[in-house]
């Protein structure tokens, strides 16, 4: 297991996601929580293919931190399914992995 991820969900306003990513970062779950968008999302949904705009947000921590961050992410998204996906960081600055690290309160 890598020792740090970023994991990424998605919401339906840039007020949604920026309330996402500061709860994470007040929460110190995260790091750092980068907003991007609008995107355009198409997927399929009760049987019908679907298009909309939503915004991402990119949440870096440790890998131990996960669990915390999808409760938190499951407890404060509206959706009934938010997309919560992570991948490994393989590799990346020392010292920005330490600052990852520092910022965050992980188990363990």
């Amino acid at each position: 297991m890598a020792d740090h991820i970023t994991v990424s969900t998605t919401t339906d306003s840039r007020a949604a996601a920026e309330a996402l990513a500061r709860s994470a970062v007040e929460a110190r779950l995260a790091a750092c929580a980068q907003v991007d968008g609008p995107i355009t999302s198409v997927y399929r949904w009760e049987g019908a293919v679907r298009a909309d705009q939503e915004w991402r947000v990119l949440y870096k921590l440790p890998a131990t931190g996960y669990p915390a961050l999808e409760a938190h992410v499951r407890a404060a998204h509206t959706y009934d399914v938010p997309e919560i996906v992570a991948a490994e960081i393989t590799a990346g600055s020392a010292a920005y992995l330490a600052w990852v690290d520092e910022e965050t309160i992980t188990p363990g």
